[in-house]
Parts: structure tokens; C-alpha cells; sequence
């Protein structure tokens, strides 16, 4: 009997072409996951095989050993293995509830939870805050009961707008010729001299921006309740009710506030804000007031450089090897003192470091006094205005003036004075 696993191939002829036999393609099929077949008994011979041929016809069943067998190769990209089925969720334990989820956003593959913090933690947080809010607000109210008030009800006025009166007080009380900053504190004058107002400024602030107003202390007038004529400054000899008096009765011009500071606590402010920044474009220098300044360009001032700067009277630059006096006295000096309180007002009103503010707040505190009707949130308000406060500077123009017994003195020019006068609420001046 043949073998029908031995093969015979005729040899090509010589003449005939060759070409291989036809080559059977496998069939490729995708898997479908099917069920498994029902399994009999363990003691039956025989389970149930669906047909995997769709043109053959077959019983139900057949003996397994009897089964055909078909290759099936995987379309390219699917898994070669079918699918494994989904595993039941598991069951709550009882007395629980299922978790409900939302939509999988990939944290929990990632093993991530989002944090939800407890209403303790959150109860936690605000109790701190509270407490640190609290603290701030009793220690800055703390500090504003410590300055110094005085009762001026009587001289101030109402209506809109407002006029703060910023008065610098050249008091010597406390000041000895060897101090060291005495040279800015005292200037020319001796210690010992009667406190005046070395500085005299007016700032409105109302619905149409800021706007500041300097009365040079040289101007001549009739002081309030004593009838003398004098300069303005010396009505500072009785009082700051007696100074606002007399800018009421002598320009018309309303105050609503009133702020002191002496010069001991101008320079500490300047000192704890790092000191003030200026452009000089010469070096200058005022032997009166004690500024020295050897250099051009911006130069950093501290608290004795920047008062000796304000204070200065007569102010001489150094050009080309040469000394030039500005020769503006009082008006120079005026324009001076303007840029420089605009300067240190907004950099106070920028401070946001805590040591920084506590420091000025110190200072302050230390040499101010205010009208007892400026309340604290009043002056919370101020100190924020001050924060983008950018006042524009105003003078009255003046002229010369030598009074019967020498003295020279400052008189105004009109109507230029009075219409600068009004806008700072002022129907005009009234100086004889």
C-alpha cells in the first residue's frame, strides 16, 4: 500500500518554464469571543462543540478526540488573546452604602485623591486669621490713641472737600547745640527760641484729585487776636488755633485737619523709609541749614541730609567749578519743601512691609500732634488716598517787601494769588 505522506514531484522539463507551485494564503480571521461550551458530566464521554465550519453539517455533539481543528491567525493590531471578561463588582459590606463616582478623570489610576479639608481644618484657618487681623487693627489703633491731640473744634471748619494743614514745628525743646543733627534741627536760630512753624502746607483733597498749597512763612499779615503785623510763622507762637485763625481771617483759606510734625520726627520717618531719593543736577550746598551734597545726579537723603534740604533758605549750587546762590529764599524753599512731602507721601502710602510700618508708625507717633476730631478710620482712609496721592504743587506769587523797621518780608500779587486761593476753597485774600 502507498504511503500518502511520500510526495512524488515530476522534474521540470528543460524547455518548460519555471514556476513554483501556488502558494496557500492563511486565512486570516479576527477573534470573536465566544461562550464557553457547555461541559458534560463528569461521567460522560462527550460534550457539545459548536461547528466552527459554516458549510459542514454536524450533530450537536461529537466526541472530543473526533473534533476538527482550525488555525485561526489574529487581524493585525487586535490581541491575540479574546478579551477577559470584567470581573463583578464586589458587594458593600452590609449596612453600607455603594459609592457612587463621578466620571474618571484618571486621578485614581494614578493612586491620587484630592483633598478635602476637614470643617475643622477650615474653622482652624479663619479662628488664625481672625486673630491676626485683630491684632493688627488693636495695635494700629493702639498706636493712634498715643498721639498727641489738640481740641480745635472751635477754629475748624466744614463743608467740601477737605484741607489738611501739615505744619512743621521747628521746636528745640530737647535739642543740644552738640547733637549731632543739630546743624539741620537748629539751622541759624539759637536752642531755646520759641517753637514756630518753620513750615506752613495746605493739602485738599476732594472730589476732582489732591492738590497742595504752600504759605511761605516770609508773608505778611495781621495775626489773629493779637492785631500785630508780623509774618505768618510767628502766629505759631500762640498756638496751632491761633496759626489757623489767622489763615482764616487773613486768606480765606478753610482747615479741616489739623497735622504737626516736629522736625526730630520728619527725619526719624525719613530714616525708617530708607531714606528719599532726589535728582540733583549740581551739587549744592547751605552752610545756614547744614545741606552738603558733593555730588550731581540722584542722590539717597537720609533723615539729617533730608532736613537740612527742606529747611534750606539759602540754597547755592556749584556749576562749573563756581558758586551760584539760587537767590529764591522763602519761594525756593517752598517748591522744595512741596516735591520732597509729595515724595515721602508716597512712599509711605506704597509700604507694605510690616517692620517698615511699624517703624514709621513709631516715628510718627512719637512727634505728631492732630486735632482731637480726626478719628481713626479717618485717618485710615488719609493713609490710603496716600498710597497713589501724587498732589499737584501750587504757590501764591509774591513779592519783596521791606517793612518801616527793615525787615524783609513777602507780600502777595494779584489776582494771581487769589486765583490759586480758590481752589483751595478760599473766596480771596483778605490782607490789608
Amino acid at each position: 500500500m502507498r504511503d500518502p505522506r511520500n510526495i512524488t514531484i515530476a522534474a521540470p522539463t528543460s524547455d518548460a518554464p519555471l514556476v513554483p507551485p501556488p502558494r496557500r494564503t492563511p486565512e486570516i480571521v479576527a477573534p470573536t469571543p465566544e461562550a464557553a461550551p457547555p461541559v458534560a458530566d463528569a461521567g460522560s464521554a462527550t460534550r457539545a462543540v459548536p461547528s466552527v465550519d459554516a458549510t459542514e453539517t454536524a450533530p450537536a455533539t461529537r466526541p472530543a478526540a473526533a473534533e476538527q481543528r482550525r488555525v485561526v491567525v489574529p487581524a493585525p493590531g487586535a490581541d491575540a488573546r479574546p478579551p477577559r471578561a470584567a470581573a463583578p463588582p464586589a458587594a458593600p459590606p452590609a449596612g453600607r452604602p455603594p459609592t457612587t463616582t463621578g466620571p474618571d478623570d484618571g486621578s485614581e489610576s494614578r493612586g491620587w485623591r484630592r483633598f478635602v479639608p476637614s470643617k475643622r481644618v477650615v474653622l482652624g484657618v479663619l479662628v488664625v486669621l481672625v486673630l491676626v487681623v485683630g491684632a493688627t487693627a488693636f495695635w494700629a489703633y493702639s498706636k493712634f490713641e498715643s498721639i498727641e491731640t489738640v481740641e480745635l473744634s472751635s477754629v475748624l471748619a466744614s463743608g467740601d472737600g477737605t484741607n489738611y494743614l501739615i505744619v512743621g514745628s521747628d521746636t528745640r525743646d530737647g535739642i543740644s547745640a552738640d547733637d549731632p543733627n543739630a546743624g539741620a534741627i537748629i539751622g541759624d536760630d539759637t536752642v531755646g527760641s520759641p517753637e514756630r512753624s518753620d513750615t506752613v502746607l495746605i493739602l485738599r483733597i476732594d472730589d476732582e484729585g489732591a492738590r497742595m498749597l504752600s504759605v511761605p512763612r516770609d508773608l505778611y499779615v495781621t495775626i489773629s487776636e493779637t492785631g500785630e503785623r508780623s509774618r505768618i510763622n510767628t502766629a505759631f507762637n500762640g498756638g496751632p488755633s491761633r496759626l489757623i485763625a489767622t489763615l482764616r481771617d487773613q486768606l480765606d483759606l478753610p482747615v479741616h485737619h489739623y497735622l504737626e510734625v516736629d522736625f526730630v520726627s520728619f527725619s526719624g520717618l525719613v530714616d525708617a523709609l530708607g531714606g528719599i531719593t532726589i535728582d540733583f543736577p549740581h551739587p549744592a550746598f547751605d552752610t545756614h541749614s547744614g545741606l552738603q551734597l558733593t555730588a550731581a545726579g540722584p542722590q539717597t537723603l537720609d533723615g539729617t541730609q533730608a532736613l537740612a534740604y527742606v529747611r534750606s533758605r539759602f540754597y547755592t549750587e556749584v556749576i562749573d567749578g563756581r558758586e551760584v546762590p539760587e537767590g529764591t529764599g522763602d519761594v525756593g524753599r517752598v517748591v522744595r519743601q512741596q516735591q520732597f512731602l509729595a515724595a515721602v507721601m508716597q512712599e509711605v502710602g506704597a509700604e507694605r512691609n510690616p517692620f517698615t510700618l511699624r517703624k514709621i508708625a513709631d516715628e510718627l507717633s512719637a512727634g505728631m500732634r492732630i486735632d482731637s476730631d480726626l478719628g481713626f478710620f479717618e485717618a485710615l482712609s488719609l493713609l490710603r488716598r496716600m498710597r497713589g496721592l501724587d498732589p499737584a504743587p501750587n504757590s501764591m506769587p509774591t513779592t519783596n517787601f521791606t517793612t518801616g523797621a527793615g525787615a524783609a518780608v513777602l507780600r502777595l500779587e494779584q489776582p494771581g494769588a487769589d486765583e490759586i486761593l480758590a481752589q483751595f476753597g478760599s473766596s480771596g485774600s483778605r490782607i490789608e
